[in-house]
């Protein structure tokens, strides 16, 4: 039997155990209860991104986050549109893949993934291909824990007529984003991220007229973003197909959570604090911490090995045993593992974390 453990992770991560024990009840998916559930979280969300109903839509879609990327790219951007694409880690070459397999017309700004996508960069593109209709880029690349800055560079994309598309998978809900404002489209993110959930959908906030120019552009059936949005606002929140019932109830008491702690700059400050504490405490016992911190982001950090000897496998089975799960690194010029400290994370955790590593480094 697993002992219970601490997720130190981008995400699943862990979760409260109301959020837990919301998933204590069997809901039908017809049901007009459950139905009503849908709405309210689709509600909540738009007051998270600080957008109106008139303007936005949320849009939730059955699957992992990368279901909710797919369905933007292969439902929302046609054959005649050309995609360019801001990448500085694993998700970023994701979405490129995406477009690969679907055949879409795309351009690629490949910067060094210990470097953030910058606005003169995304200027000098835009200016070599003036034909490029859309934009994607991720807010915060967890291959690294770096944090792009989305408010410089959405906006100015936005003013030149180009569609915009924001993968804020790891930060929606633990890093302020005002959507309106930043000129984002399509924001996309997860159940089980910063709100504190648990897997099993993600969901695209949508801005109304962009979205509805897509009818008829979907290349699947069940990542068509443009029907999922149709029939939930024909029907009162009805999922096209089988929806995760448990999850979606879960997802709805993480939302009344995210409230009751203060909202997203609450949660952002409570990160912040941690990631703060986490990078002073690993420094102070020899770690080196990977990303400049300027570039930092609140949610997931990586450390670079201290010395050649060192045994990743060893020490996260080490700590596991301690009560505690962190990420391999993922970038392949340093070699680096990565520390989360989202989810029902706090100061607390943090110190016995520290203390354990320290009893490991001996």
């Amino acid at each position: 039997m697993v002992e219970k453990y601490l997720l130190l992770t981008p995400g699943p991560l862990t979760t409260s155990e109301t959020v837990k024990k919301a998933m204590d009840f069997d809901y039908c998916t017809w049901d007009d209860d459950y139905k009503k559930i849908t709405q309210s979280f689709r509600h909540s969300l738009l007051e998270v991104a600080k957008v109106s109903s008139d303007e936005y839509t949320a849009v939730p879609i059955q699957g992992s986050g990368t279901y909710g990327v797919e369905s933007v790219i292969s439902s929302t951007v046609s054959a005649d549109d050309k995609l360019l694409i801001g990448i500085n880690g694993a998700y970023g070459k994701r979405i490129s893949e995406m477009a690969d397999i679907y055949g879409i017309d795309h351009v690629d700004l490949v910067v060094d993934e210990r470097a953030p996508i910058t606005l003169e960069l995304v200027k000098e593109y835009l200016d070599k291909y003036p034909d490029i209709t859309h934009f994607a880029m991720i807010h915060c690349e967890t291959t690294t824990g770096i944090i792009n800055p989305i408010d410089e560079i959405i906006p100015y994309v936005s003013a030149h007529g180009i569609v915009t598309i924001v993968d804020a998978m790891s930060s929606f809900g633990g890093v302020p984003i005002n959507v309106k404002e930043d000129k984002i489209d399509y924001l996309i993110s997860s159940s089980n991220k910063c709100i504190q959930g648990v897997p099993g959908f993600s969901f695209v906030i949508a801005r109304k007229t962009v979205l509805e120019a897509t009818k008829g552009l979907a290349r699947t059936l069940s990542l068509d973003l443009y029907d999922q949005y149709a029939e939930m606002e024909r029907n009162n929140g009805k999922w096209r197909f089988t929806s995760p019932t448990h999850v979606v109830h879960a997802f709805y008491e993480a939302l009344k959570e995210l409230k009751e702690e203060g909202g997203v700059e609450a949660r952002h400050q409570r990160y912040v604090n941690n990631q703060k504490h986490l990078a002073t405490g690993m420094e102070e016992l020899g770690f080196k911490v990977l990303i400049d911190e300027k570039y930092q982001s609140p949610i997931i950090t990586s450390f670079i090995y201290p010395t050649a000897e060192f045994d990743f496998n060893e020490f996260y089975h080490e700590l596991k045993g301690d009560g505690f799960v962190i990420y391999p690194g993922k970038i392949s010029q340093v070699p680096t593992f990565r520390i989360g400290n989202i989810g029902e994370v706090y100061d607390e955790d943090i110190t016995k974390l520290l203390i354990a590593i320290k009893e490991i480094m001996k």
